[in-house]
């Protein structure tokens, strides 16, 4: 008998998610308000992760044939709708590489000079290097890339958030100078030009739909899908919490970029042991690695299946021998490339890392948007389909769930538009922002809606 070749488990499933939502580098946004940015992760958390990770907990199991966005939000509104909605989590997929490619640029920087961090023709050809190469790597098969993602996410973001962890609390127990006042103001400040960041927060717990792709690789889908979930939910909101308090004790002043090896820094070189940073730097690679994997093969098989239905240009459709779809492997390594020429047009790096935050931020909450409102759709519309999971308190406790979640996003998508005290030096700064991201968010949008009759 053939063996079978399922092979995902609760535990790296779990850890899937944890590489697809955990990237350090998210950390350093809650920093900017001391402990009421804890106020902001647990908003977050409550306002979207854990609605997005309990409605997708119950479509996935429901229909696990589906695999993911395209076909959930397909049942629910039709395939125009479906393919529109795969589009946009393409689109998120695409834009949110050369933030998170960022941090890993500006961690590889410490291996040889962390000044490189901040320079933009180092940033732009190390962001895109790193994703033609994760592209290639994700030709080998879905067995390669889920071992990559697992491993990376356990080593090099699971481990390395233990010890931020450990190192915040060590720092507090032998009284060294704390940069964030424990007995400080919980409440953060509600300004606008000080809200933004709770978009970009709200983006560091995005991702969790990413592991429905993998959800057939699993024996018994509808039993393993909700348990790993729940504990990929634990690990991802301690990780996330903990570690930006810790953050925040021992660095003085945080950079959105090189945040976490900051940390690193300032721990190894306060007890003498510098050698140590090119260790964990290491590790957070690996763990960076891993994170941008998941996302390059996560949605890409999305829009291929989307694209299978008979929706799209077939050409964008072609798949190697080890069914990859190669052609939108390529096509989304060409759209990155040319987001990422924002390091050049943007002021600075940081500024540049932001826009394309916004960018990101947008196309996810629209994609978000559409999963809830499909999620309160289908309960209504096909109550006899079985759901091993299924969200508490029946009709009422699902549309009230899904729909705070549908509220986030349209909050968090006005955000975007809203740039950070911090980044406004001047009103051409202003109008270079608001260019750039209107233009990108309308150019990219369009195809979605527009290639669903091209065949």
């Amino acid at each position: 008998m053939q063996q079978s070749k399922k092979f995902l488990g609760v535990f790296s499933l779990a850890l899937i998610n944890v590489a697809a939502i955990v990237s350090l580098r998210n950390l350093a946004f809650t920093v900017e308000y001391g402990l009421a940015g804890i106020v902001f992760y647990v908003a977050a958390a409550v306002l979207f992760f854990i609605p997005t990770a309990l409605v997708c907990a119950e479509l996935a199991t429901a229909w696990p044939e589906a695999i993911g966005v395209y076909g959930w939000v397909a049942r629910a509104f039709g395939v125009r709708v479906g393919f529109f909605a795969q589009w946009m989590n393409w689109m998120f997929s695409i834009a949110s590489f050369p933030t998170v490619l960022t941090f890993l640029a500006a961690t590889i920087a410490y291996l040889v000079d962390p000044t490189w961090a901040q320079n933009a023709h180092y940033m732009f050809f190390s962001i895109v290097g790193i994703f033609w190469l994760l592209t290639f790597v994700n030709f080998f098969g879905m067995k390669a890339s889920a071992w990559l993602s697992t491993i990376g996410a356990l080593f090099g973001t699971v481990i390395p958030g233990i010890l931020i962890i450990l190192f915040g609390l060590i720092w507090v127990i032998l009284d060294k100078p704390m940069h964030l006042a424990l007995e400080g103001s919980w409440m953060p400040d509600l300004s606008l030009g000080n809200m933004v960041f709770f978009g970009g927060v709200v983006l560091g717990l995005a991702g969790m739909e990413m592991s429905a792709f993998y959800a057939n690789e699993t024996e018994q889908p509808k039993k393993v899908y909700p348990k790993a979930i729940l504990l990929s939910t634990v690990l991802i909101l301690l990780i996330s919490i903990v570690g930006s308090l810790a953050l925040a004790i021992v660095v003085p002043k945080i950079s959105l970029v090189e945040s976490i090896m900051q940390l690193f820094t300032v721990f190894f070189e306060e007890f003498k042991i510098p050698w140590a940073i090119k260790g964990v730097a290491l590790l957070a690679i690996l763990g960076s690695f891993a994170g941008n994997n998941t996302w390059v093969i996560g949605p890409a098989k999305g829009l291929h299946h989307a694209l299978e239905t008979g929706h799209g240009p077939k050409w964008l459709s072609y798949k190697n021998k080890a069914n990859q779809p190669v052609a939108i492997l390529m096509s989304q390594a060409v759209l990155g490339t040319i987001l990422a020429a924002a390091f050049y047009l943007m002021p600075s790096v940081e500024m540049a890392f932001w826009l394309v935050t916004a960018i990101t931020t947008q196309f996810a909450m629209m994609m978000y948007g559409l999963i809830f409102i499909s999620a309160i759709k289908l309960r209504f519309n096909h109550p006899e389909v079985e759901r091993p999971y299924t969200i508490p308190g029946g009709k009422v406790g699902l549309f009230g769930l899904a729909g705070m979640g549908a509220l986030t996003c349209i909050g968090c998508f006005i955000l975007g538009f809203i740039l950070p005290d911090k980044f406004l030096a001047n009103q051409a700064s202003f109008w270079i922002f608001e260019s750039y991201l209107i233009v990108g968010i309308v150019l990219l949008s369009i195809p979605g809606w527009w290639m669903h009759k091209i065949s």
